[in-house]
């Protein structure tokens, strides 16, 4: 905390913030005269977005009080699931009933913007499991849904179970990957029925309740980041702190600066549901690899706009690699 602290205080703000995102870890479990001490070194408070991530199942109302007190106007629940057994094997602690009543809790101490993260492809997930999933988000009516297709890293236990063909860390019932984006598709289709609808790959949001601090990333606004591997921009390079915290308390100097490419603007803006609008020059250097996604079907053109088709979201990747490379 010392060391975050003085980070910030010796930073010159180059621009008044008009957003902010506590995130990473759990920041919710931060004291909260620490979190205080911390929103007051940063200017531009009230801000128009003030997030601050949480994980149910210990918001109390001294808690919640206090982060509004402190700026804090917008909670972001890392939920995953809401029916119990999936939840077991996340070990997280919550149940359905108790993010009901913490956003409950958190709207009447003045916390009315929520987002509810979902992540599809649990182990033991199935159809009819989502669906009672989406009912509680129905149910609840957060302006803001964030659905996450898991991603399972080939190194980790299950990740070596599933290529071993094996049946521990929940590998037997993992949904394949079609069946993980089957429950994306109908995750789309549902919160558009409730209004909530997708602006970004993973996100979904009543009209005019996007998350304002991340469409900065997409559209390439400058932001600070501060704490380990915390990575800032300045519209022109990039540079990170250290990744870990013994590094961070022993230097805090960041590190890796690097100017920002053309073709990031592919990689972040095609993420968005309204795509891009490429450059004349920027339509004749990738013309190649557009004119292939076109012909595939994994992107379509209107009125100058270059966006991802519904098709071109569930492989997504294979269309941002190409202008990596």
């Amino acid at each position: 905390m010392d060391a975050l602290r003085r980070e910030i205080a010796a930073c010159e703000f180059p621009w008044r913030p008009e957003t902010l995102y506590l995130g990473g870890g759990t920041p919710s479990g931060l004291d909260p005269a620490d979190l205080r001490s911390l929103l007051q070194l940063v200017p531009g408070s009230p801000w128009i977005e003030a997030t601050i991530e949480a994980a149910p199942g210990g918001i109390m109302r001294e808690k919640a009080e206090a982060w509004r007190a402190a700026g804090i106007n917008r909670a972001s629940l890392g939920v995953q699931t809401f029916v119990q057994r999936e939840i077991a094997r996340t070990g997280r602690k919550h149940t359905a009933l108790i993010v009901a009543d913490e956003v409950a809790l958190l709207r009447a101490c003045g916390i009315e913007n929520i987002n509810i993260d979902l992540i599809a492809g649990l182990s033991g997930q199935t159809e009819q499991s989502w669906r009672d999933s989406l009912d509680w988000i129905e149910r609840i009516a957060p302006d803001h849904v964030s659905v996450y297709m898991l991603e399972v890293d080939d190194d980790s236990r299950l990740g070596r179970e599933l290529r071993l063909g094996g049946v521990r860390y929940g590998a037997a019932d993992t949904p394949t990957e079609e069946l993980t984006a089957d429950l994306y598709e109908m995750a789309v289709e549902r919160l558009g029925h409730m209004g909530i609808a997708r602006y970004e790959i993973s996100n979904f949001a009543h009209p005019g309740m996007e998350s304002r601090h991340n469409l900065k990333y997409w559209l390439l606004d400058p932001y600070l980041g501060f704490g380990a591997d915390a990575h800032s921009f300045d519209g022109r390079v990039r540079w990170a702190n250290p990744e870990s915290l013994e590094d961070y308390l022993s230097s805090g100097k960041s590190h890796s600066i690097a100017p920002a490419q053309p073709e990031e603007r592919f990689f972040v803006g095609l993420r968005l549901t309204r795509g891009i609008r490429p450059e004349p020059a920027e339509w004749q250097r990738f013309h190649e690899p557009i004119q292939r996604f076109l012909d595939a079907g994994l992107l379509e053109t209107d009125a100058g706009n270059l966006r991802l088709t519904g098709r071109g979201i569930l492989l997504s990747n294979e269309v941002f690699q190409e202008f990596l490379t």
